[in-house]
């Protein structure tokens, strides 16, 4: 064979192994547009994100985010604010303000004609807002027996009531842990919770189900979920312990969780309110609606 021939099929290699380096680099970058694609909702939970976790960012810093990550709203933000969420065609899935405190809440008829007063104006606000969930608090004990807390705030809450069942308002009490969070509170266990739903019968009362506060009361999470789903109207979430992200450093699973409550029926919100240690705390609440998006 010819020298010539020889410098002909080196070129040829060459060119042909050029060819497959440029279709080589034409894949690669596709490859990675795919690995960077944008999560997409399954569009089962409704995912929510409370407001105060993510105090370090503006409102509308979070607005943006939630949008981007495709949550339906955010929680507790005051009325003065719901324009922002508006603004960014968020909903307020939880409102609140009405309350005085969570330690002076409905079992003390001290706090009744203040606590009537601030929810006969905020039923109307929140109701007039085109939104349906409004926050309340049982309060401390304070050396109160349980019975006596539940006849409390079924003769003060049964005077509001009537206004948010024709205004279709929900009024959701909070369960807290009073072992770690809140010393003293007497709504702490979902049983008690569920008494006074019983006691009110009323469509517009419902719990709030925080999951981080009653694993550490309670735990049995998925039973109590699937027991008394129907007096559950709102989720919280967060890691334990610490409240923190709720992936593989906490003890909780949440896909089980959420598989759980996805087969009550329930087709409200589902707000993560852990407080981020990551530094990246837009994507510490990217990841958190991902595992719970099932």
């Amino acid at each position: 064979m010819s020298q010539t021939s020889d410098r002909r099929k080196a070129i040829k290699n060459i060119l042909a192994g050029s060819a497959a380096l440029v279709a080589g680099s034409t894949a690669i970058p596709s490859f990675a547009a795919e690995e960077k694609k944008k999560y997409m909702l399954k569009g089962n939970i409704q995912h929510s994100v409370c407001r105060w976790c993510f105090s370090g960012l503006t409102l509308d810093e979070l607005c943006v985010a939630a949008n981007d990550i495709g949550l339906k709203g955010i929680d507790l933000v005051p009325p003065k604010d719901w324009p922002t969420l508006k603004k960014y065609n968020l909903v307020s899935t939880m409102c609140n303000g009405a309350e005085i405190s969570l330690s002076k809440g409905w079992n003390d008829k001290q706090y009744h004609s203040t606590l009537i007063k601030n929810y006969q104006e905020h039923i109307d606000l929140v109701a007039d807002a085109g939104y349906k969930n409004l926050f309340t608090a049982s309060g401390n004990r304070n050396g109160m027996d349980d019975e006596t807390g539940l006849r409390n705030c079924v003769d003060g809450i049964k005077q509001i009531l009537g206004q948010a069942e024709k205004k279709g308002v929900v009024i959701t009490m909070e369960l807290l842990n009073s072992k770690i969070d809140h010393k003293d509170y007497m709504c702490d266990r979902t049983q008690w919770g569920v008494e006074l739903c019983k006691r009110l019968a009323s469509p517009n009362f419902k719990l709030l189900y925080d999951i981080y506060h009653m694993q550490i009361d309670e735990g049995d999470v998925i039973r109590t979920i699937r027991d008394y789903n129907t007096y559950i109207g709102h989720y919280h979430t967060a890691g334990v312990p610490g409240r923190h992200e709720i992936d593989e450093t906490q003890e909780l699973y949440y896909p089980a969780i959420m598989k759980a409550i996805l087969a009550t029926g329930f087709n409200d919100y589902v707000a993560q309110e852990f407080i981020p240690l990551s530094t990246d705390k837009i994507g510490s609440l990217r990841k958190a609606v991902e595992i719970c998006d099932v």
